[in-house]
């Protein structure tokens, strides 16, 4: 991002049964950058990790007084991102060597993207590829 681009202002939010296990597995495994974690012992309150190139999610503990309950993890996978990476070749061999779940190989979509899938042990789903969506209308 150049000084002149804003910061992303579209941030997918969820939650975890065990956040703190998933924020170590996003930031140790997959790259993500933790930007602010907010909470006291096993509950994370609110979270923010940060993708290397730009944007980035939230995520907190799923609690039974949630203010918010159609973001709790009641079913395995319910949350999936797609997260652009210039490296997918290199992002997929370091995630599959440090054991992570590949759900789908790398390809080549007839869209000109290099992609890869996998779930983390929450059972979300990651998709990653050099696809950066169409140009904007100027």
């Amino acid at each position: 991002m150049s000084d002149k681009t804003p910061p992303p202002n579209v941030w997918p939010t969820f939650r975890a049964a065990d956040a703190r296990a998933l924020i170590r597995f996003l930031v140790d495994v997959v790259g993500f950058e933790e930007t602010a974690v907010y909470g006291e012992g096993d509950v994370v309150h609110h979270a923010e990790l940060s993708w290397p190139p730009g944007g980035g999610v939230m995520l907190g503990s799923a609690r039974p007084d949630d203010a918010n309950p159609e973001t709790a993890p009641t079913e395995p996978g319910r949350f999936s991102a797609y997260v652009v990476t210039d490296e997918p070749d290199a992002l997929c061999a370091r995630v599959r060597a440090a054991g992570a779940t590949v759900t789908a190989e790398l390809h080549d979509t007839d869209y000109g993207s290099r992609d890869f899938a996998i779930r983390d042990p929450e059972g979300n789903h990651w998709y990653f590829g050099t696809y950066r969506g169409a140009p904007r209308a100027s």
